[in-house]
């Protein structure tokens, strides 16, 4: 049984991207070596990092950008490179499983290990944001690893928006959560609230609310996928427990935001809080329908 971590040192990463695999997964572990070197034990990479965000659009052939977990192209460098350099790595890719497609993130250890495989839950439809196009709903549930470096809990980017994820992963026993993320402009012509400081809110919540540590990594820059352009808004950041975003990207800058978490002093926070100690979970029934409508037999 692994012992409760008391503090690590968690970084994540942000990074523009081409359409150049190689080189992504090049630019990334340059990143998670800087990351390392800097004393970051704990490394997030950002959503879909291999590719361009294709889900811009819909065309068949991006498909073939997806690949087994088993023999995956890059998975097995990243294993390596954690087991080198003692780091925890989740680690976003296009998974293929049979006829499936999901939006997936493994979790590697810091000895290599693989300790398991999450697909994402909620799957966005819109504008610049196609995924229901590309992805199955994910079908594992929510994931959280006892790492070498504490109890991890992932969403991937749509899944930040909803506080059931944050609270499920909580309840699983996160001690901290991490969202991978690709998310900028929309389309030219859509109207949209959609910016850098909502998206930050929504997880500063989560924060709050499950008083734990929160980090985002996302990508930046502008890329081009058919006839479509969008921008990315970078703004990757770590919260503390209680909300307050203690380290911060801006829009365009490159590399790693490292903080050290002191997990132990936000366990006591938390049980101080009384947050889960007053939930009324069979009063929570209409949160397990689409319509809000509790059914009883």
């Amino acid at each position: 049984m692994i012992r409760p971590a008391d503090t690590l040192n968690l970084a994540v990463i942000q990074m523009h991207v081409t359409d150049q695999l190689q080189d992504n997964v090049a630019r990334a572990e340059a990143h998670v070596r800087g990351a390392a070197k800097a004393g970051a034990q704990v490394i997030l990479l950002p959503e879909l990092f291999e590719n361009l965000y294709f889900c811009q659009v819909e065309r068949e052939e991006y498909f073939e950008l997806a690949h087994p977990l088993e023999g995956h192209p890059f998975i097995g460098r990243f294993q390596n490179l954690a087991q080198e350099l003692g780091v925890v790595l989740p680690l976003s890719y296009f998974e293929r499983a049979g006829q499936a497609h999901y939006n997936s993130l493994v979790c590697i250890d810091a000895d290599g290990t693989l300790l398991g495989n999450y697909r994402k839950t909620h799957i966005p439809d819109g504008p610049g944001y196609e995924e229901k196009y590309y992805f199955n709903p994910g079908d594992t549930g929510f994931k959280v690893w006892a790492t070498q470096f504490g109890r991890i809990g992932v969403g991937i980017c749509w899944d930040q928006w909803y506080p059931e994820t944050a609270r499920a992963l909580m309840l699983g026993g996160a001690d901290f959560l991490l969202y991978p993320t690709a998310i900028g402009s929309e389309p030219e012509g859509v109207e949209s609230p959609n910016n850098h400081s909502m998206w930050q809110r929504a997880m500063q919540g989560h924060a709050v609310s499950n008083s734990a540590y929160v980090g985002a990594a996302n990508r930046i820059g502008t890329e081009t996928v058919g006839d479509l352009t969008q921008t990315y808004y970078g703004h990757s950041f770590l919260a503390d427990y209680t909300g307050e975003i203690v380290a911060e990207f801006g829009d365009t800058e490159e590399g790693a935001l490292t903080q050290t978490l002191n997990l132990k002093e936000a366990r006591r926070f938390r049980a101080g809080m009384g947050f889960f100690r007053d939930r009324r979970p069979e009063l929570y029934g209409s949160l397990m329908t689409l319509d809000g409508v509790t059914r009883r037999e």
